[in-house]
């Protein structure tokens, strides 16, 4: 795997999805810090807890797109299918330095 942010983010999506927390935890900077509509700035440790083990809700999830922004912040698309039905549309934007994941902020989209 290369250290391109957009390399790291797809591989953080990729251990989420399989719940390979070994994986994916060594991806995240100790400073790492989570926003979504749902949580405030939390960090690593309430990630893994919390946000990490829900893979589970979802039929399916495919990102649409991957595109760096510049050297360090990569956005995200993707479309998901829920276990209890619905597909929405998320976007995250990603800060990833020195080959970590800094901060993730997740922005919500409606059903499609």
């Amino acid at each position: 795997m290369t250290n391109s942010p957009a390399a790291v983010a797809e591989a953080a999506f990729q251990y989420y999805r399989s719940q390979d927390r070994d994986a994916a935890f060594p991806l995240y900077s100790g400073d790492f810090t989570f926003t979504s509509p749902q949580d405030d700035h939390i960090d690593k440790a309430a990630f893994f807890e919390r946000c990490f083990p829900t893979a589970d809700r979802f039929k399916e999830q495919q990102l649409l797109h991957v595109t760096a922004a510049d050297e360090e912040l990569v956005f995200v698309q993707y479309e998901y299918e829920l276990t209890t039905g619905g597909r929405y549309r998320n976007v995250e934007m990603i800060t990833v330095r020195d080959g970590l994941i800094q901060e993730v902020q997740v922005f919500f989209g409606g059903k499609v």
